[in-house]
């Protein structure tokens, strides 16, 4: 029997274009949707400073109504500025959570008010669909126990260009994919790496770097110390491609972040043979063993940090190994395209 057709309208903040992962996975949505008999379009509220996007309810209510949807997919970061709204659509709703209720990268009060309101929201819905297992019990141990993992692909863009010496005369080259935020840790990765010895890596960052102003300017501090002259190399925001040239010509893949929902960079790594290094936090638990496709510290110790990168440069065994079964662990993650069918999969069953 044909599968039935289905059309989305999901409700985001700002740009889609935006470069991280939620917003990367829905983009990977809508390019899939004609291959899985669907339509995914999007209906944004305008960035302003939290709450007062809220304000604009009516006019994001109303595109989606414009749009004329079989169902309303609610993004997690937008999720709280409908709690107050009652025009709700005839439609079915569901959400898709890359975040927990609160969500990150916020202060406390902020946190705390917008828990509220995104519960509120996830208690009207018809489905909920979460990034990771990790997401899942943390969504589980707040009252939702009945949501759908989807989680990201692990496949990438093909390299942009030829293999390339990532080590420059160092013994290993690392691998930070991270846009520059505090939960990313790559303060705490600057100074691990530091604690090497001369000459064992040259560290390589890729990511947007002004995500956050204030913590731009204390990495860009920490770059200007002479114990990391000559080993980080910054290369700022890159297309998929490029990226994939990094992961391919790179040795570690290495995220100290404190607070990864999924963690779509952990799994291309791990995709690209590359072994993870990170803290004992989020999901990266959920995807790389200790000692069998990774290494992770306990967060904050950041000695400990620079203990698990040394003892990968030092042994390419070692590192050959934990590459090898990271690949091979990651083959049995899903690609894009089996995240799509599941994805309008779970949105047909509600439609």
């Amino acid at each position: 029997m044909a599968k039935k057709s289905v059309s989305v309208s999901l409700i985001t903040l700002g740009d889609p274009d935006t470069l991280t992962g939620g917003y990367r996975y829905h983009r990977r949505m809508a390019e899939l949707a004609p291959r899985n008999g669907a339509r995914l379009v999007f209906a944004s509220f305008p960035e302003r400073p939290f709450p007062l996007a809220a304000l604009d309810a009516r006019d994001v209510w109303r595109t989606v109504r414009e749009q004329d949807p079989d169902v309303v997919l609610l993004d997690s970061i937008a999720a709280a500025f409908l709690a107050a709204s009652r025009a709700w659509p005839d439609v079915p709703v569901a959400a898709v959570l890359h975040q927990p209720p609160g969500g990150i990268d916020h202060g406390r009060l902020r946190t705390a008010v917008q828990a509220v309101l995104d519960r509120s929201v996830y208690r009207r819905v018809a489905r909920l669909m979460v990034a990771s297992d990790h997401l899942a019990e943390e969504l589980a141990r707040q009252g939702f126990a009945d949501a759908v993992v989807v989680p990201p692909g692990r496949d990438v863009a093909a390299p942009d260009g030829p293999p390339a010496d990532m080590r420059g005369g160092a013994r290993a080259a690392l691998l930070c994919v991270a846009n520059w935020l505090p939960r990313k840790g790559i303060l705490d990765l600057l100074d691990a790496v530091a604690l090497l010895p001369e000459g064992a890596a040259r560290l390589h960052l890729a990511g947007d770097e002004d995500a956050d102003p204030a913590y731009r300017a204390a990495v860009l501090r920490r770059l200007d110390r002479p114990d990391l002259a000559g080993r980080v190399v910054r290369h700022g925001r890159l297309t998929g491609g490029q990226v994939a040239r990094l992961y391919r010509d790179c040795d570690v893949f290495v995220l100290p972040s404190t607070r990864e929902p999924y963690g779509t960079v952990y799994g291309e790594a791990m995709a690209a043979g590359l072994p993870v290094v990170g803290w004992r936090a989020g999901n990266l638990p959920h995807l790389a063993r200790q000692d069998r496709e990774g290494r992770y510290a306990e967060v904050g110790d950041v000695p400990a940090l620079a203990a698990a990168l040394r003892a990968l440069i030092d042994d390419a065994d070692l590192r050959a190994r934990l590459g090898a079964a990271a690949r091979e662990r990651a083959a049995a993650f899903p690609t894009w395209e089996e995240t799509a069918r599941t994805f309008f999969a779970t949105l047909r069953e509600i439609s």
